[in-house]
């Protein structure tokens, strides 16, 4: 939990997807999620955690849905939407935080 604090308390936009290897719609969301990385570049953090060995933090955050999607800056958790998302979305949601 305390490394979860110092990734979320960052400067720059970190966007944390909860997922697990046995959802579907997880495992989908992996290319567009590496696809999102590459175009932020440095401008913001993408971090995947898994549920299944994290079963305390995503409890803590009342992660129901998978895949569940977090951006936070500076300790503040900015936006949140669980479901499948597209790279574009996603990318321009981190540019309005950056």
């Amino acid at each position: 939990m305390s490394k979860f604090g110092e990734l979320v308390g960052l400067n720059i936009p970190v966007l944390i997807d909860f997922y697990t290897e046995w959802n579907e719609a997880s495992v989908k969301m992996h290319p567009v999620l590496r696809d999102v990385a590459s175009a932020i570049g440095d401008k913001a953090k993408v971090i995947k955690i898994d549920v299944d060995k994290n079963t305390q933090l995503a409890e803590a955050l009342r992660v129901k849905g998978l895949p569940t999607l977090m951006i936070y800056k500076k300790g503040e958790m900015l936006w949140r939407q669980s479901g499948e998302q597209n790279a574009a979305s996603i990318i321009a949601i981190l540019e309005k935080y950056s």
